[in-house]
């Protein structure tokens, strides 16, 4: 072996050493995972992605949060939780139930309640979790809606949004009937008989889902896979794509200063966005915590165990479900009589209502899309007073669901407040029709209102509440005109006109044919963007001659 040959071996010796000794065990494992999985450049391209600042957008969060709560304490609560309906006696801790009969799911959940470390507390999180989550996800949605943040390209979000929603409500009747308490057994009754009045199927519904004549023995454990797997998987799926989805079109951003559709002003989300997010995942456990430790939710010993031939006085189902309730205790009691068949109008017709108003909800985005025609991609947010119509449709809704809350809880209302329950009820039936077309007309009239106070503060600016006199003796308030980032904020929004057919005659006087649909369109489109829905921007002239010489104070 030549003296070149030794020296070669030496170097690429020495370099491979050098290597070994300057290279960390975890930087080799993670070019290890780079060059299988691409984690760099994935890491690259979104870990510095800028997220906007803006209190509103942690509602989000607060959904994500207490849905990671649910699961963490749902783990827990499954390790103790029996989902069986044979019956057995009970000999616990628990004095007042001892030597009641019940079934295994009520015993196991005294069990969990008295006898496991930690249960109870465990168990009021989860309740108080499930409460906020959908809380939330309500809430989150209306501030999506009032400022069209479902608009292009964020249609399929929207309708993420909204069956994590609708499965969010589905979860927790599951959830809510598991105990097989006298309160949750109430609302699987109430459930049943709202599926019996189903026409010509409901009995065959019936019977399969309860394994037979109600209650069965079937119901439980039925019940138990879907609120533990089935359901919460699908959710979990919708929300990691809800997730991505929001981080591949961007996050949508409140108008300002040097925010367009193709720049996002904000903080970047590593490591900013994640430190800020990981406090304030602390900080909605640490409430829900301090909820589940003091204030006392679903008290299934107070109820006793379920049995088919007694009702709890005031029961009432989760906030959340109040909607149907009050649809279907302020209906009126019709049915028709036919063929020897009963058909129920008055559990069927709101038990037909609900998904109704819930579908209306989910193809919204689409109906105004088609209306307006615009076919842009937006992620500068509306400020709710500039779309006065769609404004006022959403504070209808909110209306209708507060008015069949109060249905809902009838008996509440009149035990607490000393009223006629009749009359509780007939306000809830004049109110159902009343109620949200007022509210419609008057949050259309605050936001036309608040428009032109916009344009009267670009246009004079800021009331400063300084009076001064003027040398011919009259008194005026001095005025303090609006910084350039404020004027842009409020006039950066468009005014496009509404979309019309156009002439019915063309130039040659041959009349064009205008289907339906069209005329639909151009009606609904002055009805949500005619001139009776905005009000004019200021022009640059306005502002100019205003502004200038004795014009401003």
């Amino acid at each position: 072996m030549g003296a070149e040959e030794i020296n070669s071996g030496q170097i690429h010796g020495t370099s491979r050493a050098a290597r070994r000794g300057e290279t960390p065990g975890g930087e080799r494992l993670a070019d290890w995972a780079d060059g299988r999985l691409g984690l760099y450049a994935l890491a690259k391209a979104n870990m510095r992605k800028v997220f906007p600042d803006h209190w509103s957008f942690m509602l989000g969060e607060i959904c994500l949060y207490s849905f990671l709560i649910l699961i963490l304490t749902g783990v827990y609560l499954t390790l103790f939780f029996e989902p069986s309906a044979s019956e057995v006696v009970y000999h616990g801790p628990y004095e007042p139930l001892n030597g009641i009969l019940m079934t295994r799911a009520y015993e196991s959940t005294l069990h969990i309640s008295f006898e496991v470390r930690g249960g109870l507390l465990v168990r009021q999180i989860h309740h108080w979790a499930a409460i906020v989550f959908l809380a939330g996800m309500l809430v989150h949605m209306m501030r999506v809606f009032f400022t069209g943040a479902f608009r292009k390209p964020r249609e399929v979000n929207w309708l993420f949004g909204w069956t994590l929603l609708m499965l969010g409500l589905i979860t927790g009747l599951t959830g809510y009937s598991l105990p097989d308490d006298l309160l949750s057994g109430t609302g699987v009754r109430f459930a049943q008989g709202a599926i019996l009045s189903v026409p010509i199927v409901g009995t065959y519904l019936s019977f399969f889902l309860f394994g037979g004549e109600f209650p069965g023995h079937d119901i439980i454990p039925r019940f138990f896979p879907i609120h533990v797997l089935l359901l919460p998987g699908i959710m979990l799926g919708l929300v990691v794509a809800h997730l991505i989805l929001v981080f591949y079109h961007k996050h949508t951003q409140y108008p300002g200063p040097g925010r367009d559709q193709k720049s996002v002003v904000g903080m970047p989300f590593m490591p900013v966005y994640m430190a800020k997010a990981g406090g304030f995942f602390f900080l909605v456990f640490g409430v829900l915590s301090l909820m589940g430790a003091i204030a006392t939710i679903n008290p299934v010993w107070a109820f006793g165990p379920y049995r088919p031939d007694l009702v709890t006085t005031g029961a009432q189902p989760d906030w959340y479900l109040g909607f149907s309730e009050g649809l279907i205790r302020v209906m009126p009691g019709w049915e028709i009589n036919a063929w020897g068949h009963t058909l129920q109008l008055g559990v069927f017709i709101p038990f037909s209502l609900f998904p109704l108003i819930m579908t209306a909800i989910a193809v919204y985005p689409f109906i105004e899309s088609w209306i307006t025609g615009d076919r842009r991609e937006h992620h500068i947010l509306d400020r709710p007073r500039n779309v006065p119509t769609r404004t006022g449709l959403g504070v209808a809704w909110l209306t209708l669901y507060g008015v069949l809350l109060v249905g809902g809880g009838n008996d509440l209302w009149a035990t607490h407040f000393h009223l006629s329950i009749n009359a509780i009820t007939w306000f809830v039936r004049v109110s159902f029709f009343v109620a949200p077309a007022l509210a419609f007309v008057v949050t259309r009239r605050i936001c036309m209102g608040l428009q032109r106070r916009d344009r009267d503060k670009v246009l004079h600016g800021r009331e400063s509440g300084v009076i001064r006199m003027l040398p011919h003796g009259e008194y005026v308030e001095v005025h303090e005109p609006l910084t350039p980032a404020q004027r842009f904020t409020l006039t950066q929004h468009e005014q496009p006109p509404p979309y019309e057919v156009g002439p019915l005659v063309d130039a040659n006087g041959v009349a064009r044919r205008v289907g339906p649909g069209r005329r639909l369109r151009a009606r609904l489109a002055r009805a949500m963007y005619g001139p009776d829905t905005q009000i004019p921007k200021p022009t640059p002239e306005e502002y100019r001659e205003l502004t200038s010489g004795e014009h401003h104070h």
